[in-house]
C-alpha cells in the first residue's frame, strides 16, 4: 500500500501582506509515486499550495498557520528549509531564477558541493543526472547561453541530484514552445516511471499536460479545493468552466456541439474520445464563418534585416515583412529561432547589420531608441528585466512621469489601465509581493498607458489564468480596433487561432512562412520545422469527417470568443 508523503489535516495559511487567508481549510493527501496536476484561476492559492509544500512558507513569504501539515509524516513546521530541500525538489516557472553555477555542470553540482561530496563521485552523479535529462553533452556550456527547454532541463537535474522525493513543477510550459512543451512533459512523466517519484504540476496549460497520464487533478478557488477527481471524471463534468478554466478545445467543442460528455468516453485522450460526429456537423453548419479582414496601409516594414550578435554567425539572416496599419500578427517559433531578436531590433535595442526598417514610409533604421519609443511600446517576455520601482503605481506612472505628463492625468490614466490589467486592488502593493504572472501584468500596463502606435508584446498571457488571459487579450482587441497596430511574440497557438488572423513563422533566424493561422497549423511542414503542435481542433473535425478543418476551427475560436463575452 502507498504511504502517503503530503498530508495537508484542515489547514488555513494568511500571509502577512494580506486581510484574508489564501488557503481555507485545506484537506488533502498525495501518495508516494502518485502525479498530481493542480489547477485554479489566479490567486486561488495553487502556488501557495506549492510554497508551503517545498518550505518557502513560512520561511520566506510569512504568514499564520492553522491546521496540520506533514511531510513524509514529519510535521513541516517542524522541520527546516534545508532538510525540506531533501524532500521536495522545485523546478520554478522561471530557470533563471534558479541558476547558481556558470555552467550547466556546475549548477548541477551545486547541491553536491554544499554537501561536500567527494569529487570524483560528484563527476559521476552530475554524469548519470544530466544523462537522464538528457543534458550530458552541454555540460560545459553557459546556463545563459542555452533555450528555454534547455534550461529547465538543468533546473530539473539540480533537484534530482539530490535524490529528492517529491518532484514540484512550478508552470513548466509557461515559456515553452509547443514541441517543446510536450517533449517537457513526456521527459516528466518518463523521470518518474523510472524513479517513482511523487510528481506535483502546477499549471495553466491543462490540456497540453494531459498529454501524459496524470493521477488526479486538484482544481483550486479561492482559496479552497473544489474538486479532486481522475481527469476523465472532472472532464465530464462543469466544474472548470464554471470557475473559467479553458477545458481541452476538443472537449469544448464537443460540449459547445451538445454532445454529452462520459468519464466513460476517456475525455482526456482526444485520440479515442468517442464524440457524436452527427451533433458536432450540425452545430459547426449552423456557426457562422470567419470574415476575412480588409486591407490597410503598411505601417511597418522590414526589408532584408541580417543582425548576428557573435561574428561569423548570423542570428537573423535577411528576414523581409510589413504589418498593415491596425493588424494583429503573432510572431511564432521555437524557442531560440530569432523572434525576441527581431523585436529588438524593431525597437532599436539592436542596430541591424544590412537592411532597412520603415515605419509609415518613412527609414527609421538609423533612429535612436528614444525616438521609436514614442511609436513603438514594447513589453519583455521577463518582467524581471523592466521593472525598476519599488511600486506598481509608481511603475505604470514612470513613463509619463518622464514624458512630463500632468499628475491629474497621470492618476486617471493609470488607474484605467491597471483596472484593465486586473491590478487595481493592488495599486498600493510592493512589486515584491507579486506574482511572477502579477509582474507580467505591471509590464503589460506600464506600455499600455503610453499609447503608442505600435505595441509589441513578447508572451503576454505567460502565466495568465484564463480570465485574466481573456481580460488582456480583450483589452488588446479593443486597442487594435482603435486603430492600434499589434505585434504577438508567442507559443500559445489558442492564443494565436484566436487572436490574431496572421501569423509569421520564423525558424533558425529565417522567415519560413506567413500565412493565416490555420493554416500554419494545419501545415504539418511548416509544424515540424518550427516546433508548433497541431491543434487538437483539427484532429477533432478529421475524425467527424468535416471537409474543411481549418473552416472548423476558425468556426470554433469566434463562437468560443462570443461565449466568453459574456463572462462578468
Amino acid at each position: 500500500m502507498k504511504k502517503p508523503v503530503i498530508e495537508f489535516n484542515n489547514y488555513s495559511f494568511k500571509y502577512h501582506s494580506q486581510v484574508d487567508p489564501t488557503l481555507k481549510d485545506l484537506s488533502l493527501t498525495i501518495l508516494e509515486g502518485e502525479k498530481v496536476l493542480i489547477v485554479g484561476p489566479s490567486g486561488s492559492g495553487k502556488s501557495t499550495i506549492g510554497h508551503c509544500i517545498n518550505g518557502l512558507v513560512p520561511f520566506s513569504y510569512k504568514g499564520d498557520v492553522i491546521g496540520s501539515l506533514k511531510i513524509k509524516g514529519e510535521e513541516a513546521k517542524d522541520l527546516d528549509i534545508f532538510s525540506l530541500s531533501k524532500i521536495v525538489g522545485t523546478v520554478l516557472q522561471d530557470p533563471d531564477g534558479q541558476f547558481i553555477g556558470l555552467t550547466v555542470g556546475e549548477d548541477i553540482a551545486f547541491s553536491l558541493e554544499n554537501d561536500c561530496i567527494e569529487q570524483k563521485s560528484m563527476v559521476a552523479l552530475v554524469e548519470e543526472v544530466a544523462e537522464m535529462v538528457e543534458m550530458d553533452r552541454f555540460l560545459s556550456s553557459s546556463v545563459h547561453h542555452l533555450s528555454g527547454g534547455q534550461k529547465q532541463r538543468v533546473s530539473l537535474a539540480g533537484v534530482m541530484v539530490d535524490h529528492v522525493d517529491v518532484l514540484l513543477f512550478d508552470e513548466p510550459l509557461a515559456n515553452l514552445d509547443p514541441a517543446t512543451g510536450k517533449y517537457a512533459m513526456e521527459l516528466i512523466d518518463r523521470i518518474q516511471k523510472e524513479t517513482n517519484k511523487t510528481v506535483i504540476i502546477i499549471e495553466h496549460r491543462l490540456e497540453d499536460v494531459l498529454h501524459i497520464d496524470v493521477d488526479r487533478i486538484i482544481v483550486m478557488d479561492d482559496g479552497r479545493i473544489v474538486a479532486d477527481m481522475n481527469p476523465d471524471e472532472l472532464l465530464a463534468s462543469n466544474i472548470l468552466e464554471e470557475i473559467h478554466i479553458r477545458e481541452p478545445l476538443y472537449v469544448k467543442a464537443a460540449k459547445y456541439a451538445g454532445c454529452e460528455v462520459t468519464e466513460e468516453m476517456k475525455p482526456s485522450k482526444p485520440l479515442s474520445f468517442a464524440v457524436d460526429k452527427e451533433k458536432l456537423i450540425a452545430w459547426y453548419e449552423s456557426t457562422d464563418s470567419i470574415i476575412p479582414r480588409g486591407k490597410s496601409e503598411p505601417i511597418l516594414e522590414l526589408n532584408e534585416i541580417a543582425f548576428q550578435y557573435h561574428a561569423g554567425h548570423e542570428t537573423i539572416q535577411g528576414v523581409s515583412f510589413s504589418i498593415e496599419k491596425g493588424e494583429m500578427v503573432s510572431l511564432i517559433g521555437k524557442n531560440g529561432a530569432g523572434k525576441s531578436t527581431i523585436s529588438k531590433l524593431i525597437c532599436g535595442f539592436e542596430k541591424p547589420s544590412s537592411g532597412t526598417i520603415y515605419f509609415d514610409g518613412q527609414d527609421i533604421t538609423k533612429d535612436t531608441i528614444k525616438e521609436r519609443s514614442e511609436r513603438i511600446g514594447m513589453v519583455l517576455q521577463n518582467p524581471n528585466h523592466m521593472i525598476s520601482k519599488h511600486m506598481i503605481f509608481d511603475e505604470v506612472a514612470l513613463g509619463l512621469v518622464i514624458r512630463g505628463v500632468p499628475e491629474q492625468e497621470i492618476k486617471e490614466r493609470v488607474e484605467s489601465v491597471l483596472k484593465i490589467c486586473g491590478l487595481y486592488p493592488f495599486r498600493n502593493w510592493p512589486i515584491s509581493a507579486l506574482s511572477f504572472g502579477q509582474k507580467k501584468r505591471v509590464t503589460i500596463a506600464s506600455v499600455l498607458v503610453l499609447d503608442p502606435e505600435i505595441i509589441i508584446l513578447d508572451e503576454p498571457t505567460a502565466g495568465q489564468d484564463l480570465r485574466h488571459f481573456t481580460e488582456i487579450m480583450d483589452f488588446l482587441v479593443e486597442l487594435n480596433r482603435n486603430g492600434k497596430t499589434i505585434i504577438i511574440i508567442t507559443h500559445d497557438m489558442h492564443l494565436m487561432l484566436e487572436y490574431t488572423p496572421r501569423a509569421i513563422v520564423i525558424d533558425s533566424g529565417k522567415k519560413i512562412a506567413d500565412e493565416s493561422a490555420t493554416t500554419v497549423l494545419t501545415d504539418a511542414e511548416i509544424i515540424k520545422q518550427a516546433n508548433l503542435k497541431e491543434t487538437s481542433l483539427f484532429e477533432l473535425a478529421k475524425r467527424a469527417g468535416i471537409r474543411e478543418p481549418k473552416e472548423f476551427i476558425g468556426r470554433f475560436i469566434r463562437y468560443d470568443k462570443e461565449v466568453r463575452k459574456n463572462w462578468q
